[in-house]
């Protein structure tokens, strides 16, 4: 019998078939052969007893996509939640999950959660940098319900991971796709205007045939160092019509004369801060790969 991996606490896993959800643990050969079911696998289960749904997981299908941390397989859209106000939009943060998702070939689309708090309206200079490149942009209120619908037809026919860092109401727009309390709400701590992690399994809703949600735990520690640092520039999808002009073959795009890229953000055809951030994000990489050797 075939199905899909719902959830995963410590050893154990939610199967969800055709017909019902199965309580399973895991061949040993898996463990020997060094792979871990995670949550998004298509699995093969054998039933060990129909009444109280219990069973046990034969076959792991091959991954189209795999992730690392949070542990995820076949996800088809990552939808990065970043917030407008408590806490304050974190496009370092944003710019490495957009990275990455290019990398693992995952499409990307931005919410601009609380608009309501950002009276100064800073979200739309964020809103115009993102879709200039090609992103998709929504802007919305959760609680108040604002670009819900909207968000919820982008949803349809995908296996969605909801990511960014705590604090910026993941778990109320998932809350309100559903319109109950599927997770527990996190409070922003008004002491230190950073979130309190909430949510502590992986656990894929679904919203209707073919389309389910992930909740997963913080992205505080994301890590994109699978990327080469010399490879990232590939992942800033705006930067590869100007890699032609590169006087350099190999230019790292960074401390080079007459890079392609450069030019472009000094005439205003790259956004700067988002270049000043790849710069770092470039930095980061390049100092773990010398840590390892």
């Amino acid at each position: 019998m075939q199905g899909l991996i719902v959830e995963n606490i410590s050893n154990l896993y939610r199967v969800k078939t055709k017909d019902a959800i199965y309580e399973t643990t895991a061949r040993g050969k898996f463990k020997k052969d060094e792979i871990t079911p995670v949550v998004g696998d298509i699995v093969d289960i054998t039933v060990t007893d129909e009444r109280e749904k219990k069973a046990v997981i034969e076959k792991i299908y091959e991954r189209k996509v795999y992730i690392k941390r949070p542990k995820l397989a076949n996800i088809t859209q990552i939808i990065f939640v970043v917030s407008s106000k408590d806490p304050k939009p974190d496009l370092l943060m944003l710019d490495k999950q957009l990275a990455f998702a290019e990398f693992v070939g995952v499409n990307s689309v931005i919410v601009l959660n609380k608009t309501d708090l950002d009276k100064q309206q800073e979200f739309e200079n964020v809103e115009q940098i993102y879709s200039k490149i090609g992103y998709k942009v929504l802007l919305t209120d959760a609680k108040q319900r604002k670009g819900m619908d909207e968000l919820k037809e982008i949803l349809k026919n995908n296996v969605n991971a909801f990511s960014g860092n705590s604090g910026v109401g993941k778990s109320t727009l998932i809350n309100g796709i559903f319109n109950r309390d599927m997770t527990q709400e996190g409070e922003i701590s008004k002491k230190n205007r950073r979130g309190k992690n909430t949510t502590t399994a992986i656990k894929l809703y679904e919203i209707d045939e073919n389309t389910y949600i992930a909740d997963t735990p913080g992205f505080s520690t994301f890590d994109i160092s699978e990327i080469e640092s010399k490879a990232l520039f590939h992942y800033f999808k705006e930067f590869k019509q100007y890699e032609e002009n590169c006087e350099f073959i190999g230019c790292t795009h960074i401390k080079e004369e007459n890079c392609g890229i450069k030019k472009a953000v000094e005439n205003g055809e790259i956004d700067k801060a988002r270049y000043e951030r790849f710069c770092k994000i470039y930095q980061e990489l390049k100092e773990k790969e010398e840590r390892k050797w």
